[in-house]
């Protein structure tokens, strides 16, 4: 059985009771809701319609095989900027203050072709709770034993090169989530620590019912209705998948697998000897933080500090909160990690695939 893990240095809890009060301080004094405002609901539409416009395009058949193939990219570049902008802020209960509105739009997970319900254990259970602890954090475990990003796992003679390959294994990320990912995940006894053995009656047939659908209105209905072969719509399918796994992969491990974020582990007693928040400051990175296009596309998640301390707050207003958490871990003497650019974040994580791939 996997150890429990407690956070147990309570001595630290000043800094997350000084920040959480500052933060609600600033909705407060400016008398505003922690959840969606008028520019968060313009982006969900922006993000919706273009996928719904793409698919539209696409099944219009008036285009020919390589104008419909760089609409499947685009298609599958919107269904991650669908993950980022509406289904994550929705599935962590941030979109809005009405859990029935959060249920209604989380459900455009399935647009992506994943789960919303493995995903909410997984990543707001799971990972959120024990970010970049080995053996508990699944998130860092990329194909394993081909990606080296624990640094307790064996290093293999392949790892040296993994800083060249391990970019375009990260496009293949979403075809596993479709094809594979949530059906391991969903049968699997424990996922870390936390026990996954009894689901809901209700979630097994929404596993396979909304995986069948998906199959059938990407696969079946274009084989039946668009003017290609068999074969040109699987390869659309499957361009379309590499790009959305391309994207998604590439800003979810800039957050935490990046230079100066660690990977602690606990004591033999499953003890962390941070509490959880100097844990969250530790483990996580922003990127491109003054970059109005990654705030816009990204989702906030470039700001992933702000979501880690603050998921159920709405990512619109992490911009305005930056200031007051970066400054608040400043004054603590407490660690505040960030690249100015995407560009630095990405060589950032090259280098530190590089370092993982080889002998300390």
């Amino acid at each position: 059985m996997a150890t429990k893990l407690k956070f147990i240095n309570t001595s630290q809890s000043a800094f997350f009771a000084t920040v959480r009060g500052r933060v609600d301080a600033y909705f407060a004094q400016r008398a505003i809701s922690p959840h969606a405002n008028r520019a968060m609901w313009a982006k969900a539409v922006f993000f919706l319609g273009g996928y719904a416009l793409f698919y539209g395009l696409i099944f219009s058949n008036h285009f020919g095989p390589w104008v419909m193939l760089g609409l499947a990219i685009g298609l599958g570049v919107f269904a991650a900027c669908i993950g980022f902008n509406v289904s994550h802020d929705a599935l962590h209960g941030a979109f809005s203050a009405r859990p029935w509105v959060n249920k209604l739009l989380g459900g455009s997970f399935y647009l992506l072709g994943a789960n919303p319900y493995v995903w909410k254990i997984t990543h707001n259970v799971v990972h959120h709770t024990y970010t970049n602890i080995p053996g508990h954090d699944e998130d860092i475990e990329v194909a394993p034993g081909l990606i080296r990003l624990d640094p307790l796992e064996k290093l293999q003679p392949w790892h040296r090169y993994q800083q060249w390959y391990t970019f375009p294994l990260y496009a293949l990320a979403s075809l596993s989530w479709v094809l594979r990912k949530d059906y391991v995940k969903f049968f699997k006894s424990r996922i870390g620590h936390h026990d996954t053995a009894n689901h809901p009656s209700r979630e097994y047939i929404k596993l396979f019912v909304s995986k069948g659908l998906y199959y059938v209105f990407f696969l079946v209905l274009p084989s039946m209705v668009l003017s290609v072969a068999w074969w040109q719509v699987l390869i659309g399918f499957i361009v379309m998948h590499l790009a959305e796994g391309l994207v998604l992969g590439l800003v979810f491990q800039l957050a935490h697998v990046v230079e100066g974020t660690t990977f602690p582990l606990p004591d033999e007693t499953g003890n962390v000897q941070d509490a959880w928040a100097i844990h969250q400051l530790q483990t996580t990175a922003n990127f491109a933080p003054q970059s109005m296009l990654a705030a816009f596309f990204c989702g906030g998640l470039n700001r992933q500090i702000e979501h880690h301390l603050f998921p159920k707050i709405c990512h619109i207003h992490y911009p305005a909160i930056t200031a007051i958490v970066k400054r608040t871990a400043h004054e603590f003497g407490l660690p505040y990690l960030e690249n100015c650019s995407f560009g630095s974040a990405l060589y950032s994580h090259f280098r530190l695939l590089r370092a993982l791939g080889r002998p300390v």
